[in-house]
């Protein structure tokens, strides 16, 4: 409780920092794009077209029993993207702030708060697209879609406690840099971004590959936020469960380990 008492009273008195610097990399973000956060909503947008033609002509996925293909994947997409670029950001977040941290004094853990906040208001802006894919797909729209909210921060939490760990992994060996995204490329492929694993032909191997997807936490963060948008059902016990808990852990694990070795950041950037 005092670990969580003290980072939150540093988080309230450098709020405005953390408004600054998340809109800070904002413009530095889009200010040479022509055509600005309107990337956002097209960049997921066209990904989602050419996926779906291309996994239209491999397999037919109605017989794979996913009746909205193209919303079924632009959820996967988005969410995933924004685990993925959350933790990545997060991870080079405090290398990258070293010759600010050496001049004044700046809670280290604001760096990949920030990072990870940034991603997430990216997400936001990309949900767009997901709406512009619902209308266009004719997907109805429930009213369980406002659930979505849980799945949505408890992955955001996730990903912050998983930032806070690369971030400090980084400043003591910097190969976890290449590692991550040999990990999180392999890790797209179970996270059933594109296809539905219960729904694959019964056999030893599916089996065996349902069974270790159901170990992904961000299978759950993504199937959960499927369900309230596009089933209009509401979350079982067991999403609620498994997203608040891994959400939860990720994060006492995250602040635990990088205020374990903070002080010894500066020694190693």
């Amino acid at each position: 409780m005092k670990l969580f008492k003290a980072y939150c009273q540093d988080f309230f008195r450098y709020r405005y920092l953390l408004y600054n610097l998340v809109g800070r990399d904002f413009k530095l973000k889009y200010r040479r794009s022509v055509l600005g956060v309107i990337w956002s909503v097209l960049n997921p947008l066209l990904m989602n077209v050419v996926m779906v033609i291309v996994f239209s002509t491999i397999m037919d996925m109605r017989s794979a029993g996913i009746k909205n293909f193209s919303v079924y994947l632009i959820i996967g997409q988005l969410l995933f993207s924004f685990f993925n670029e959350a933790t990545s950001v997060a991870m080079g977040s405090v290398l990258s702030s070293a010759p600010l941290l050496r001049k004044v004094y700046i809670p280290k853990y604001i760096f990949p708060l920030e990072k990870v906040t940034f991603s997430l208001v990216n997400c936001l802006f990309s949900f767009i697209a997901l709406i512009i894919v619902m209308v266009v797909t004719r997907a109805p729209l429930h009213l369980t879609v406002i659930l979505a909210l849980y799945p949505l921060m408890t992955l955001f939490v996730f990903s912050l406690g998983i930032g806070l760990i690369l971030a400090t992994l980084a400043v003591f060996f910097r190969d976890i840099m290449h590692l991550w995204n040999v990990f999180t490329t392999a890790l797209m492929y179970f996270s059933a971004i594109f296809y539905d694993p219960m729904g694959l032909q019964t056999s030893p191997s599916v089996l065996f590959l349902q069974k270790f997807i159901s170990f992904n936490p961000v299978y759950w963060y993504i199937t959960a936020f499927r369900g309230v948008v596009l089933d209009g059902r509401l979350l079982t016990s067991a999403e609620i469960l498994v997203c608040g808990i891994c959400g939860i852990v990720a994060l006492i694990v995250g602040l635990l380990v990088f205020r374990k070795y903070q002080d010894k950041f500066v020694l190693h950037m």
